[in-house]
């Protein structure tokens, strides 16, 4: 499988991005510039976190309209599996991959530390390595990680089982619901705040987020019917 990290002005864990995919999970994975107008080479697209175009205006605002986000989306037409990571998920609901929207932390503070995530659907392509409602450790790194939508959109993101992570036992930011990552219906692109390529191995202080890619890689291969010896 072969995964794009795509790489804006800002952005500072790209780096992190694709050691979790090169040295631990064994996959092939390119650095990707902003400007770039084809990503049809690639199995897989992964927007790092960061501070895209400085955040500007808002969070993603203006990384939206980077060149590389209409093939972004015509990837997420296509089926491949998407993943926004902080401020990647900040840019999928700017170009609408995602809905809500993001709100400063409740204590108005940028917080970086490991939390936990409860896993509410594992019946998703990102998330089938895990046991449902399995309590895991990942880092979080945002300021504005206050995910929000109206209750509408958060009915729907429930009755679809959209919402694959949610904070356990406390929440850092306010997001409603406890909310940490979602998908879109198609179930092929996920937003998450928390950095699972930032906990892929023991020496982080944790190798959780390593079933994350995993699922991604098997249900991939499952997916394009790939023989594996």
């Amino acid at each position: 499988m072969k995964f794009a990290v795509i790489v804006f002005p800002g952005s500072n864990c790209d780096v992190d991005m694709y050691h979790a995919v090169k040295d631990i999970l064994g996959e092939e994975v390119e650095y990707v510039d902003h400007n770039v107008t084809d990503l049809d080479m690639f199995d897989g697209i992964l927007l790092p976190g960061g501070f895209s175009y400085g955040d500007y205006l808002r969070t993603g605002a203006l990384a939206r309209f980077s060149n590389v986000m209409d093939e972004v989306v015509k990837a997420a037409e296509a089926g491949k599996p998407i993943l926004g990571v902080c401020n990647g998920f900040q840019i999928l609901l700017e170009a609408d991959l995602l809905p809500g929207a993001m709100r400063r932390n409740d204590n108005l503070k940028f917080m970086c530390r490991p939390v936990e995530l409860r896993v509410e659907n594992n019946k998703s392509m990102f998330t089938s390595e895990y046991e449902s409602g399995e309590v895991i450790t990942v880092p979080i790194a945002h300021g504005e990680g206050n995910y929000y939508c109206d209750d509408e959109t958060l009915d729907r993101l429930q009755a679809n089982n959209q919402i694959v992570f949610t904070y356990n036992g406390t929440n850092p930011n306010g997001s409603i619901a406890d909310i940490a990552g979602i998908t879109n219906e198609r179930g092929n692109v996920l937003g998450m705040m928390p950095h699972p390529e930032r906990a892929v191995e023991e020496l982080l202080g944790s190798a959780d987020g390593m079933k994350l890619f995993q699922s991604i890689v098997k249900n991939w291969r499952l997916s394009a019917n790939v023989v594996t010896s």
